[in-house]
C-alpha cells in the first residue's frame, strides 16, 4: 500500500528528529577548555582525592630548620603549635587532609623559592611575596601582613634611634635573601654595607657579640627575640607602611603547580571566615604595637 506524499514527509521528518536527538545525547561532551582556566589550575575539585600531591593521599609541607618561635613551637612544625604550624594545618584541613596525612619536610629558606622542581607541595617559612620571586615559584594569596623591625641592645647607641635617618651610620645585619635585608639596602641605605647571615641565629649572635649595632627582622620575630632569646635587647621600632599593597607572607609552590589555585582558595577562605585572624590573635598578639621609624 502506498502512502500519500504528505504522510511520508511527516514520517521522515519525525525519524530525522529522533535520530538527531539520539546522536546529540550520545555524542562525547567537549573537554573543559584549559586555556580558559587560571594559571596553575586544572579545573579539578579542590578535595584530597582530586589533588595531584607529591605523594598520593599525603600533603607534604616544608619549612626551614630550626623552626623559630612564634611561627613554630619547640622546633617542631608537626605539633600544630605556633602561627605558621597552625596555618599549615588549617590549610591542609580545607584541602581535605587530616593531621595524620600531613608530612613535614626540612628545606632551607633560600632553597624554598629558588628555581627548580620542588620536593614539597607547599612551603611555609615567612617568605614574602614578590614579583622577583614569582619568576621562579608560585605563591598562594597572603596569609599574613608583615612589618619589618629593628632590634638593638638596650645600652647601645642604636637603641636611641627614632627615625630611619638615625640608622644610616650604624652597622646593620639581616638574614640573606630576606625582605629584612632589602629594607636595609633600599630604605635605610646605610653608609656601611649590611652584614649578611645565612640564619637568623647567626644574626642574633652577632648582635649579642657587638659585631653589629642592630639587626632587622619581621616584627613578630623581633618580639620573640627580645622577650626570650636576647633579653638585653629591645625593639627600636618598626618601619612605617610605605603605602600600596602590604608586604605579605605567602605559601610557596612549584612554578605552574596544579595545586596553586586550590591552596590559594583555601587561604582565602581562612581569611574570609576569620580563622587567620583567630590564629594570629593567639600566636602573634604581642606584635601589635611598636614605635614607628619615620
Amino acid at each position: 500500500m502506498s502512502l500519500a506524499p504528505c504522510v511520508l514527509r511527516r514520517i521522515l521528518a519525525g525519524v530525522t528528529t529522533v535520530l538527531f536527538a539520539t546522536a546529540s545525547g550520545c555524542a562525547p561532551q567537549p573537554e573543559d577548555d584549559a586555556s580558559a582556566r587560571p594559571s596553575g589550575s586544572t579545573g579539578a575539585s579542590c578535595t584530597e582525592s582530586e589533588l595531584a600531591t607529591k605523594t598520593s593521599g599525603k600533603l607534604t609541607i616544608a619549612t626551614d630548620r630550626p623552626a623559630y618561635e612564634p611561627w613554630f613551637k619547640d622546633d617542631d612544625p608537626s605539633n600544630g603549635e605556633g602561627f605558621e604550624s597552625a596555618v599549615a594545618y588549617a590549610v591542609a584541613e580545607r584541602l581535605g587532609y587530616g593531621e595524620d596525612s600531613v608530612v613535614w619536610q626540612s628545606v632551607p629558606f633560600n632553597k624554598a623559592f629558588a628555581p627548580g622542581v620542588k620536593t614539597f607541595d607547599f612551603d611555609i617559612n615567612q617568605v614574602s611575596v614578590s614579583d622577583e620571586r614569582r619568576k621562579a615559584v608560585d605563591f598562594s594569596s597572603g596569609y599574613y601582613d608583615v612589618r619589618q623591625a629593628v632590634v638593638a641592645l638596650k645600652d647601645s647607641p642604636a637603641a636611641k634611634a627614632t627615625g630611619v635617618a638615625d640608622l644610616k651610620d650604624l652597622k646593620l645585619g639581616a638574614q640573606v635573601g630576606t625582605t629584612s635585608l632589602s629594607f636595609i639596602e633600599d630604605i635605610v641605605r646605610p653608609a656601611r654595607d649590611a652584614a649578611v647571615y645565612g640564619k637568623n641565629d647567626q644574626a642574633k649572635s652577632a648582635l649579642r657579640n657587638g659585631q653589629v649595632d642592630a639587626i632587622v627582622v619581621d616584627l613578630p620575630t623581633a618580639f620573640y627575640i627580645t622577650a626570650a632569646e636576647v633579653t638585653d635587647a629591645e625593639i627600636v621600632g618598626q618601619f612605617e607602611d610605605r603605602g600600596g599593597a602590604p608586604e605579605q607572607f605567602g605559601l610557596v609552590l612549584d612554578k605552574g603547580s596544579a595545586l596553586t589555585r586550590c591552596v590559594t582558595k583555601a587561604v582565602d577562605a581562612l581569611r574570609e571566615d576569620g580563622t587567620l585572624a583567630e590564629i594570629e590573635q593567639r600566636w602573634l598578639a604581642d606584635a601589635a604595637d611598636a614605635p614607628v621609624l619615620k
